[in-house]
């Protein structure tokens, strides 16, 4: 699916437990325009064309596709809810950017003592996972079933390379639930789904058992990942649009939405794994 969020300034208008929904013109949006973006849209886009497209502008709905509240997994965008959760933890003080992975899960002491939490959000920790993390097929980038065993690095020392590695973000997603001392989803759903209304029944977040522990999918592969219709994710992206701002509650901190959504990775970063077609340096930023 796709959302769009559009607006000049801060909203004044946020959704209750729904959207409110407006005509296209009443939000200064020509309608006849906006009918021949969503035809261009519909003419190339996947096979659900435009049934899940949602279009906010100044808070409200002005378009709807007729599949809005589909459900459904959104791969790698899990991705931007890990770096979310870890803007909480920031924001909390429990941790920095440049705090060491290694301090919350031991093996990562061997090889990947110098990794920081940014590392792991800028795809630059070189981390690759003991089992099965080689390419397979066409899944090119860090495809282990069993994240949580570290091998020896694709590079080394951590931020002076780029891959984009599945695995690393499972990893992070494990660094993460123990500086939390919660399941991510749990961390998530308090601090930001209740908070700006997300339909519980609309989303929810896949995850791994690992020794008793509930530890949420980072990366999106084998169905750990957000599952979430276009109507709920639109909550998301309006927050960030209001940086951090819901009514008039700070919901996530107005300098990480800065740092969240900023280039991260330069553009002169040697990218290690070109084999995968994900791009990286001068474009990768903490929300993916």
């Amino acid at each position: 699916f796709l959302c769009f969020l559009w607006h000049s300034a801060f909203a004044e208008h946020f959704p209750g437990k729904t959207w409110d929904r407006s005509p296209p013109e009443a939000q200064g949006v020509n309608p006849v325009r906006l009918e021949q973006a969503v035809d261009y849209l519909r003419q190339h886009s996947g096979k659900d064309k435009v049934d899940e497209l949602v279009i906010v502008r100044n808070g409200r709905i002005i378009w709807e596709g007729e599949n809005a509240s589909n459900v459904h997994g959104v791969w790698s965008c899990t991705k931007s809810f890990v770096s979310t959760c870890l803007g909480l933890l920031i924001e909390d003080g429990r941790c920095t950017l440049d705090t060491l992975a290694h301090q919350y899960h031991s093996k990562l002491g061997s090889h990947y003592k110098d990794v920081q939490l940014r590392h792991f959000a800028t795809m630059t920790s070189g981390y690759r996972a003991e089992e099965d993390d080689n390419p397979s097929g066409s899944y090119t980038h860090g495809p282990s079933q069993t994240p949580f065993t570290p091998a020896t690095p694709l590079f080394s020392p951590p931020g002076n390379q780029y891959a984009y590695w599945d695995s690393a973000m499972n990893e992070f997603a494990y660094v993460l639930t123990q500086i939390a001392e919660e399941s991510l989803g749990s961390l998530f759903e308090r601090r930001i789904a209740n908070k700006i209304e997300m339909n519980a029944d609309q989303w929810r977040w896949g995850h791994f058992d690992v020794d008793g522990q509930t530890i949420n999918g980072g990366a999106g592969n084998y169905s750990k990942d957000i599952q979430i219709s276009a109507l709920q994710m639109a909550r998301l992206g309006l927050l960030f649009l209001n940086r951090g701002k819901w009514d008039d509650e700070t919901v996530l901190d107005e300098a990480w939405i800065d740092e969240a959504t900023r280039i991260q990775v330069s553009v002169d970063t040697p990218n290690k794994w070109p084999a995968s077609s994900i791009p990286g340096p001068g474009v990768y930023a903490f929300t993916r």
